[in-house]
């Protein structure tokens, strides 16, 4: 058996930057913050005295000045990660991500490579209100020339990141921050893990309960409330938001043929819709009941702690749904 060790969320994030960083020398992290102060959520912490700051770079607080700094570099072979403090000021690097990152390969024929790590801490629940507390992966998702991916779990926190280095186009890693103090048993080597598709994390008969990132835990601790009532949940964690995982979801729902969608996005327009869309589309003539769905409020993310609760998708929501769809 494999050696092990216990890992929090946070240190599995920051031994896959310092493993990066010790194999290749291409590699460099850049963003506000990530070098003196160790991070706005400490992930970084320690690296700068390791590495120097030709490696760990503080940059001004300009994402759109930053994130195009390291689409550059990648342009010219090195392998940057970015790390944008929170998905709600991605917002200022839109155009560089969007009309630079994601299109450059296709625009130059295929002459051209942008193989940039971007990461993104994502989510509500720490009281941070409206600007530093949304799930906006669904709208990177949408965009194509990009590769989204939301490590739910401490193993794929760090070797998603390492996977990602490998990639030769633009990856973003949306980090949820509720998940930074989890802790779990990880193989003690740092490697790359399989970054292509989704996991069943818990088998169940009943119902296919689909989530990602932050709302895995939630997921998990709903299916052992529901299976303590007779009704046994599969649960998918989706891993990769962009491309998405057809195969493992049409499966589950061919074995559960019920189906509940668990995202903290906004429900109109969101990541959920699309793959409710894709279950009618190819499975419809297999589903005992409509599928449903768990998504946040329509509401900018309130700050009173109360407000934010009931705003958020959380366990009760999800029993609820899924009590809903076994009629």
């Amino acid at each position: 058996m494999s050696e092990t060790v216990r890992l929090t969320y946070r240190e599995a994030l920051r031994e896959g930057l310092a493993t990066a960083l010790r194999r290749d020398a291409r590699v460099f992290l850049l963003g506000e913050d990530v070098g003196r102060y160790g991070g706005s959520y400490a992930v970084s912490r320690s690296l700068l005295t390791e590495f120097g700051e030709a490696r760990i770079r503080d940059t001004p607080l300009s994402e759109s000045g930053f994130t195009g700094a390291g689409i550059g570099a990648a342009m010219n072979g090195m392998r940057p990660i970015v790390e944008i403090m929170t998905v709600n000021f991605s917002l200022l690097a839109l155009d560089q991500i969007m009309n630079n990152a994601a299109t450059l390969r296709h625009m130059s024929g295929g002459q051209v490579s942008v193989p940039v790590v971007i990461r993104l801490t994502t989510g509500g629940g720490r009281q941070l209100a409206a600007q530093h507390s949304h799930s906006l992966e669904g709208w990177y998702a949408h965009i194509p020339g990009l590769r989204i991916l939301a490590p739910a779990t401490v193993e794929d926190a760090r070797g998603m990141l390492l996977a990602a280095l490998a990639e030769p186009d633009p990856v973003l890693i949306f980090e949820h921050a509720m998940l930074f103090a989890v802790e779990a048993d990880v193989p003690r080597e740092a490697e790359p893990v399989a970054i292509a598709g989704a996991a069943v994390r818990r088998p169940g008969r009943d119902v296919s309960v689909i989530t990602y990132g932050g709302l895995l835990p939630k997921a998990l601790e709903a299916a052992t409330q529901l299976a303590a009532t007779g009704v046994e949940c599969e649960v998918i964690d989706l891993r990769s938001l962009r491309p998405l995982d057809d195969a493992t979801i049409m499966a589950s729902v061919a074995r559960t043929r019920r189906v509940v969608v668990v995202d903290e996005g906004w429900r109109s327009g969101s990541l959920s819709a699309e793959i409710i869309t894709r279950v009618v589309e190819q499975r419809f003539y297999e589903l005992d009941a409509p599928p449903a769905r768990v998504c946040t409020e329509e509401v900018p993310i309130p700050y009173p702690k109360h407000l934010e609760d009931a705003a958020l998708p959380q366990v009760d929501d999800i029993v609820a749904a899924v009590r809903g769809v076994m009629g």
